[in-house]
């Protein structure tokens, strides 16, 4: 009679501990988001490339410079999973190249992607020229600047798993797990001398992207039918486009170092060549650098593990 009674009651037991352990996991995923998201929209972070853009030192005079694209050269799709259709590198890439010029303060970009919209305004600015009145005000609109260097280039390389790997362990039905990927994105800026078509510079930065995967397990008989099965797990991806940004940030870097060198254009006090954000990148780019400043400059993105 007792044994009897006790069998419905471990069941009844049973089936509220796997209750109460899905009703955890469920209000895990659901209210507690993870630590990084933020209610509301926030300002792109900055990158150390980006501090050292701000940190050189000013120029003798801002270059007009114009960007009539820098496109993805490499032809690569996402892998499955996900859409055949998407691309797996950022197509605004020229954006970003446009806003590390003008933080660089050495450029002074002029549109030249969207030239026709720009001329349609004006074109409309001129049509409203002709006073239809005597007391109508004359609207006056400048010339377009033109721009002394063309700034060519796109995203010239994404290689997928250039490196793979992970390690495990499982001891009486407790394991955890590791995965990792590696994938590596290349971008090429040419600064190119629009009276006589001379290429002044040419850089190329590499960016590693990692990507990596934690996921702890539980596989144990708590009793002689009862199994217990329990799994978590983290992923960490560096996001593509910010790659390509920091690569993009370290490129535009070089290429006002090496113009400074080659005497393309001048620092305001030529005294500023022994400061240290210039140095390193001279040093970098005569390879006379030491390995810990080399992992400075390079440039890291993640790929889910497939």
């Amino acid at each position: 009679m007792t044994s009897g009674r006790n069998v419905p009651i471990r069941a009844f037991l049973k089936y509220c501990v796997i209750l109460a352990m899905f009703s955890f996991i469920g209000g895990c995923a659901v209210s507690h988001p993870p630590s990084e998201t933020s209610p509301g929209a926030q300002l792109s972070p900055t990158t150390r490339f980006t501090l050292d853009l701000v940190s050189l030192p000013p120029p003798k005079g801002k270059v007009p410079a114009a960007v009539y694209g820098f496109r993805d050269q490499t032809g690569q799709y996402k892998s499955a999973p996900d859409s055949s259709f998407s691309t797996a590198v950022t197509q605004g890439a020229a954006a970003m190249l446009i806003k590390s010029l003008r933080d660089s303060g050495w450029f002074i970009p002029v549109e030249r992607e969207n030239l026709q919209n720009l001329l349609t305004e004006r074109k409309i600015i001129r049509a409203l020229e002709m006073p239809q009145t005597k007391d109508t005000p004359v609207i006056q609109i400048p010339q377009l600047m033109p721009a002394a260097i063309i700034i060519e280039g796109g995203v010239i390389s994404y290689e997928s798993n250039v490196r793979t790997g992970g390690i495990g362990a499982r001891f009486l039905g407790i394991g955890l797990s590791n995965q990792y990927r590696v994938d590596q994105v290349t971008i090429n800026l040419r600064t190119v001398d629009i009276r006589g078509g001379q290429i002044l510079q040419s850089i190329s930065t590499t960016k590693t992207i990692y990507s990596y995967e934690v996921r702890p397990s539980v596989f144990k008989y708590v009793n002689f039918k009862d199994l217990v099965e329990f799994e978590a797990g983290t992923t960490r991806n560096e996001p593509a486009q910010m790659c390509v940004k920091e690569a993009i940030e370290a490129g535009v870097a070089h290429l006002i170092v090496q113009g400074i060198k080659d005497g393309n254009w001048q620092l305001k006090d030529e005294k500023e060549i022994n400061s240290p954000v210039v140095q390193k990148y001279l040093r970098e780019a005569s390879g006379q650098m030491s390995s810990s400043d080399r992992t400075t400059y390079t440039v890291v993105e993640p790929a889910s593990p497939s």
